[in-house]
């Protein structure tokens, strides 16, 4: 009688473990099949503005000085100069919105945990500034990300000398360049990928448009 209780006894110390185990093992599934892309905005809006406004008034200077002067140097140089000085500006710009946006966010996390009354909540408060935006990180997305965009056109018009033909790729890249930095961002951020895509391109069209049609008119004037 021992010996064949024995193995029914060991079953049923096993099986509830097995259970055990695949219950965890599927939790530890679903929870990481759920990811807060949330978390991804303050990096992914710095990168994908970077990109776009790199992207769009690069090209839009290079169109808007090509309107009035055909010469590949001065395009060339023009879109360095905007690639440069736009960088600047994105690397600036998000370091000192996101600084500002970080100190109102640790000044809001001090008074909820009264930290200078209750010196328990200090680890706390550590622990959620992990959380917290990073501006040098935001910072070098967009410079990053402006510099990368304002290439496409820059490339694209480098070695076409004939005046036509140049404005024709920068516009085809310039397009192409629209729709994958749209298409990334919505896959990234689990976004509707055509909505996305088309707001991009058309908004990167709309203000090559605007700024070549303008200097023309103005280059035409005598001014």
């Amino acid at each position: 009688m021992e010996s064949n209780n024995s193995p029914l006894n060991h079953t049923k110390l096993v099986h509830p473990n097995n259970n055990h185990d695949h219950e965890q093992n599927t939790t530890l599934e679903i929870e990481s099949d759920k990811f807060d892309y949330s978390k991804r905005s303050q990096w992914l809006r710095a990168a994908v503005l970077g990109a776009n406004d790199g992207l769009v008034s690069t090209a839009s200077l290079m169109m808007g000085v090509g309107a009035v002067k055909q010469d590949i140097k001065a395009m060339i140089l023009s879109g360095f100069a905007g690639l440069v000085a736009g960088a600047c500006s994105m690397a600036i710009g998000e370091f000192v919105s996101v600084y500002s946006q970080l100190d109102i966010e640790i000044a809001q996390i001090k008074r909820d945990k009264n930290i200078e009354n209750n010196g328990n909540n200090i680890e706390e408060v550590v622990i959620e500034k992990e959380s917290l935006p990073n501006p040098l990180q935001a910072a070098a997305a967009s410079a990053l990300a402006f510099s990368i965009g304002a290439m496409v056109p820059l490339l694209a018009a480098s070695f076409i000398k004939d005046y036509k033909l140049r404005v024709g790729v920068v516009l085809v890249a310039v397009s192409f360049a629209l729709v994958v930095f749209g298409l990334l961002g919505a896959v990234l951020g689990k976004a509707p990928v055509l909505k996305s895509c088309l707001r991009v391109l058309l908004g990167g069209w709309i203000a090559m448009a605007i700024t070549f049609g303008l200097t023309k008119l103005i280059g035409s004037s005598g001014l």
